[in-house]
């Protein structure tokens, strides 16, 4: 079947939607029919999840087409709310105030705190009023950059409170890039800290706070800077007339109520990495997102009022907005906020310590803190140290969860403890999984290792590759079970999905829709198979090209990844005289191995000649000690290509998790050479 484009218009000869692929089950699973429900019936499914959230108006108009939208549409667009009334208040007046509502546990510090649902109520209601001394109000941006401790998710609630946008950057980000995000939101306050604390070192915030603010042109710098100042660590010096103490100002603020918002008024946004080097910042609405998040925690995370919810990530990624903060809350789960790393705080059993501590029933972390994990602690005997009996489901998301990894926790956690390994896919511009298995359903759909899940309802995805291209047409085949393509969301997104870009319409646009109009371009690539299970490889972009013959790196990746001393791998192509590009492949190996380096690059070398063929051209295989990585987990490749290139790194990534993992691999280049 061929998508046709003449012009701006695609023509679809013949279309199947993606719910054939998942009647190929002898089993069709709740999430299917759901699926199936929200393409067929959409709005009647929609207007049937209103119930997970308390409005002021209950909307009747559930989706409608409109300009005023970067995207196109908009969802629920006459309702009125307030999110962190739904968050917070509604638990309190249903009795459950004494519940807790935020476990703050920080073994960085030592450090461990319970906040009721009262009690974080009592300190939104004050940080709201503060901020509304301020001068913030209603459409009002508000900038966080902060650590990750109780004040940052007080802050955020305060400002859905007030119905004032918040932006989250994260803590530590260099002046450069923060003065980036400042320039473009303009906020009205900034809300920060002395510092940040990691396992290693203490960050000192509000010097690069200070930098950043000086770099930002005077028209879009804050009116009042909010400083909480940690204690036991050095106070930050404070500008006269602009920086308030945080701890001293909410304490004398009056108790700020809901502020009454449109479905369609904007919550946050969220800056994500931009390939022109201006970061994009994603809106989300606040109606959409307070029911695409309500009803994803009831149906696919299993998790209800009084469970207790664990997401290993960080405020300034957007699982930490989902799922620390806000599906939580909304749900009137308990969540725990952890100030720590999976390995190093102090050792590979951390997360086992925190679901025995807090009786965690959901965690939610990345693929990388898994393979840290099993790089320390391979026959998994530090989690027999815990009683982890709580814990009902692993959720796994951020990057491609390896096979090999898979395995090691489907083995050593899944069969040992009947926890179910969920993998899932989604990224910033969705805000909730676009794949995934339910949980909540029994039975749960089969584990498929190497795939992210079915389809969630909203979510109508379609796989294609490019037949031909040129100025005047694009011939787009929809192409067939597990044949690789690029993948695309059938137009309009579900609710809770992307409202647009801040202040960058046209780069909307272009970015997403312009390409395939009709469909958002998720810039990922992968296949789906028989039974309609979604298998995402790589990033588009991830594609290398040997001789003619297009290889993923994520497929090279999975196969260096079975080698039993390999913990963590990563593949980047480099450019070749004679095959145009080449892979050069980059591992971590175990603890506590015997082989030595050269015996480790030989047999890699070899398995991926025995496993894809001579046709990778793959020769070259660097050992080292960590990979360079976002502080989501993500390894960053186009450092590593650079370094491999050209010897050294132009500038370093703002979202790097260790600086030092640039040089350890710049190091292992170097040995190599010589």
């Amino acid at each position: 079947m061929a998508l046709k484009r003449v012009g701006s218009k695609f023509k679809a000869k013949s279309r199947k939607l993606a719910l054939e692929q998942a009647c190929r089950f002898s089993t069709i699973y709740p999430q299917q029919t759901a699926s199936a429900e929200a393409v067929h019936n959409t709005e009647e499914f929609w207007r049937s999840k209103l119930s997970y959230v308390d409005w002021y108006k209950k909307p009747e108009i559930i989706f409608k087409e409109t300009t005023e939208s970067q995207v196109g549409y908009q969802w629920f667009s006459d309702g009125e709310l307030n999110v962190c009334e739904n968050a917070l208040d509604r638990h309190v007046r249903a009795g459950r105030g004494e519940q807790v509502c935020m476990y703050y546990d920080s073994p960085v510090t030592n450090s461990k705190r319970s906040i009721t649902y009262s009690e974080m109520l009592q300190w939104v209601e004050q940080t709201a009023g503060a901020l509304a001394n301020l001068g913030v109000g209603k459409g009002d941006g508000v900038l966080l950059y902060m650590p990750m401790i109780p004040e940052s998710v007080i802050t955020m609630m305060a400002c859905a409170r007030l119905g004032a946008p918040h932006s989250v950057v994260f803590g530590g980000f260099a002046p450069a890039e923060l003065a980036k995000r400042i320039d473009d939101f303009a906020p009205k306050v900034i809300v920060s800290a002395n510092c940040g604390v990691e396992p290693t070192r203490v960050i000192p915030y509000k010097p690069l706070l200070d930098e950043a603010i000086d770099l930002t042109p005077e028209a879009n710098r804050p009116e009042h800077c909010l400083i909480m100042q940690r204690p036991g660590f050095d106070s930050a010096s404070m500008v006269p007339g602009r920086d308030l103490d945080w701890m001293q100002v909410v304490q004398q603020a009056p108790k700020q109520g809901p502020t009454i918002v449109k479905s369609t008024d904007l919550l946050y946004i969220l800056y994500t990495s931009g390939t022109t080097g201006k970061p994009k910042g994603v809106m989300r609405d606040s109606g959409g997102h307070a029911t695409a998040l309500s009803y994803m925690m009831d149906e696919m995370f299993d998790c209800r009022a009084g469970d207790v919810v664990f997401s290993g990530s960080d405020i300034g990624w957007v699982v930490g907005h989902s799922f620390i903060v806000y599906a939580p809350l909304l749900a009137g789960c308990s969540t725990v906020l952890f100030e720590g790393k999976p390995v190093g705080t102090p050792d590979a059993g951390t997360y086992w310590r925190v679901v025995e501590d807090y009786k965690v029933k959901m965690l939610f972390t990345a693929p990388t803190a898994i393979r840290a994990i099993r790089r320390d602690d391979s026959n998994c005997d530090l989690i027999k140290n815990y009683d982890i009996s709580s814990w009902k489901t692993l959720f796994l998301a951020g990057e491609r969860m390896d096979p090999t990894s898979m395995i090691w926790l489907e083995e050593n956690i899944g069969a040992q403890y009947g926890c179910h390994i969920i993998d899932h896919w989604w990224q910033t511009e969705t805000g909730w999984p676009i794949t995934g298995r339910f949980a909540s359903k029994d039975p749960v759909p089969p584990q498929v290792i190497g795939s992210a899940g079915l389809p969630n309802p909203g979510m109508n995805l379609t796989m294609v590759k490019s037949l031909n291209e040129d100025a005047t047409e694009r011939i787009v085949e929809e192409v067939g079970p597990n044949e690789a393509g690029e993948i695309l969301i059938k137009s309009p997104l579900p609710p809770g999905t992307l409202m647009g870009l801040y202040n960058d319409e046209a780069r909307c646009e272009k970015s997403y829709f312009e390409k395939y109009p009709g469909y958002y371009q998720s810039g990922d690539q992968g296949h789906v198979d028989e039974n309609g299970y979604l298998h995402v490889m790589s990033r588009v972009d991830d594609v290398i090209n040997v001789a003619g013959h297009r290889l993923s790196t994520s497929q090279i990746e999975e196969v260096l990844s079975e080698h039993p001393d390999v913990a963590e791998s990563a593949v980047i192509a480099v450019a070749d005289q004679l095959k145009g590009e080449i892979p050069i492949g980059v591992v971590v190996c175990k603890a506590g191995i015997s082989s030595s380096d050269a015996d480790i690059k030989k047999q890699c070398v070899q398995h991926i000649r025995n496993k894809i063929g001579a046709v990778a051209s793959f020769r070259d295989v660097l050992v080292v000690s960590q990979l360079p990585k976002t502080r989501s987990g993500k390894i960053l490749r186009r450092s590593l290509k650079e370094i491999y290139s050209t010897g050294n790194y132009t500038t370093i990534p703002a979202t790097i998790e260790d600086v030092n993992a640039l040089d350890i691999f710049k190091d292992a280049c170097e040995a190599q050479k010589v």
